[in-house]
């Protein structure tokens, strides 16, 4: 009875009161996804949806895409015809563009570059407030900055677009610092944490593998991970999908490892959760190239530590930062095949480092949950919405 109060009291905060007129604001979120494996998109939608704000989340329809699940937000797809390049991006801005002028809203936030134009022009016309929710630092990610027409193109619309998002947030220091510096803009830091589950056990798993969660893209270092399964005696599961993803099935086949590495494709995140915590190991590995990579803070890392398993991870700032505090993962200096090899099969064979991590994890997920970091996004969308009462 106390919580369903406590509901009511936090959507009664933040309802309009407009010629004696009462609605809730609307928010529209435009991703380039499809929506259904979007864990944090689905994290910041329902817990906005639960204090009080109708969201709408739009994403586009794929060929694969599956049927979506019911959310206590609306969901929206768009219809591309093209998969991928700039096709792909031309027919999005164009049908996200012509939703987001037919469809009433009080906010619009565009998820990373690939959607901010649609939502720059449309708040314009309606005259209504964008923000902007920097996944990544889009222009500095490897698949871009190595080719350079590419990453002249959204460097441009980075350098034009991001100046006119006033309110904005982002995943972690750097990226806040670096848009401070080259953009003039003061973005909030909301991490992509996970919420918090229920673990069975803190015992050692009793099947032994390793597992590698997340986008299968360039720049994760599958190059040096494939062949440095062949010193390992433990099989490897990956789950997810990208733009790397044939490539790598050309090179599990290439090292004759189809019998240890084993592609999982995309899994719901429900199911996602609930097979990461029997893996033994995780992995967090991304090559030395693009700031994007050097100064990451992936979903993956939190991932891990939510599942109370210790991971392999590359000693780049942010992920030093944290586990210099928590002392969850095995950190390497380099993603060499023989470095990958010797740091996994020195947690699966010394009892001593993995219970310890093991133990942090457990320790570290009750702080690096999503039921803390949510105050932070409430707190920084109330004080866009505060009731002129």
């Amino acid at each position: 009875m106390q919580l369903k109060f406590l509901h009511l009291q936090a959507i009664l905060v933040n309802i309009f009161i407009t010629d004696n007129i009462y609605y809730l604001p609307t928010i529209i979120f435009t991703v380039s996804n499809d929506l259904s494996y979007d864990q944090r998109m689905q994290r910041i939608c329902r817990s906005l949806s639960n204090n009080g704000y109708s969201v709408i989340l739009v994403g586009r329809k794929r060929r694969t895409s599956i049927n979506l699940t019911k959310e206590v937000y609306t969901q929206k797809r768009v219809n591309c015809f093209f998969e991928k390049g700039i096709l792909f991006y031309l027919v999005l801005n164009v049908r996200l563009t012509i939703l987001l002028l037919k469809h009433p809203f009080d906010a619009v936030c565009a998820i990373d570059i690939d959607t901010i134009l649609p939502c720059l022009i449309t708040s314009i016309i309606k005259k209504k407030k964008r923000i902007y929710d920097a996944h990544e630092f889009f222009s500095q990610q490897k698949e871009i900055v190595t080719r350079p027409i590419v990453y002249k193109i959204w460097k441009l619309i980075e350098q034009f677009s991001i100046p006119k998002f006033k309110y904005g947030y982002t995943v972690n220091d750097f990226i806040k610092t670096e848009f401070k510096n080259i953009h003039k803009v003061n973005y909030a830091v909301i991490r992509n944490l996970p919420e918090k589950t229920i673990l069975a056990t803190e015992d050692k798993k009793l099947d032994t593998f390793i597992i590698y969660q997340g986008a299968v893209n360039e720049g994760r270092c599958f190059e040096t991970l494939i062949p440095a399964m062949l010193q390992v005696n433990h099989p490897l599961y990956i789950v997810g999908e990208g733009n790397y993803y044939y490539q790598l099935k050309s090179l599990i086949n290439q090292y004759n490892l189809t019998n240890k590495i084993f592609l999982q494709g995309y899994l719901q995140p429900d199911n996602l959760q609930k097979f990461t915590p029997t893996a033994t190991i995780g992995l967090t590995l991304f090559e030395h190239k693009g700031l994007n990579q050097i100064y990451s803070l992936s979903n993956k890392f939190f991932d891990y530590i939510m599942a109370g398993i210790p991971q392999i991870c590359v000693n780049y700032p942010e992920y030093h930062k944290i586990n210099g505090m928590y002392h969850v993962a095995l950190l390497i200096e380099d993603t060499s095949a023989n470095t990958i090899a010797s740091a996994i099969n020195k947690l699966l064979n010394d009892d001593v480092i993995y219970n310890e991590l093991r133990k942090n994890c457990f320790l570290a997920r009750n702080i690096l949950c999503w039921q803390n970091e949510e105050i932070k996004l409430l707190s920084f969308y109330d004080k866009l919405f505060k009731p002129n009462v």
